[in-house]
């Protein structure tokens, strides 16, 4: 985990090509602190981070980030307000490459949308 204590995961399923999990925000991260005081928002390159992480302990293969052709923030993450959130992740590998696309839930407001490929590195 890059951003240690930042989440835990509280259910990781995977069948196929699809993942699911739920992860809880520890609202009282550092990180939360600056971005922003008294209005805490999860920063985007964080959950991109959490997607990499959660698809590489499912697959445990190690991901290096390729290329990004869609992400879209719908909806501003405060940890204080929804900490709780889903990811559904569906990935697919072709010649070394892994593309995943993801969308990312708390309650039933779509927060993010990304669609991504990974290098597979090992």
């Amino acid at each position: 985990m890059l951003i240690e204590c930042l989440y835990t995961i509280d259910d990781l399923n995977s069948v196929g090509g699809e993942i699911t999990a739920k992860i809880t925000l520890n609202s009282n991260h550092e990180i939360f602190k600056g971005h922003f005081p008294g209005n805490p928002i999860m920063p985007g390159v964080c959950m991109m981070q959490i997607i990499k992480e959660l698809t590489e302990k499912v697959l445990n293969k190690e991901l290096f980030l390729q290329t990004s052709t869609n992400i879209k923030f719908m909806a501003k993450i405060n940890p204080e307000i929804n900490p709780n959130l889903v990811l559904n992740i569906s990935h697919s590998e072709e010649e070394g490459v892994l593309k995943i696309k993801n969308t990312s839930y708390f309650e039933e407001t779509l927060a993010l949308k990304l669609n991504a490929k990974y290098k597979i590195v090992s």
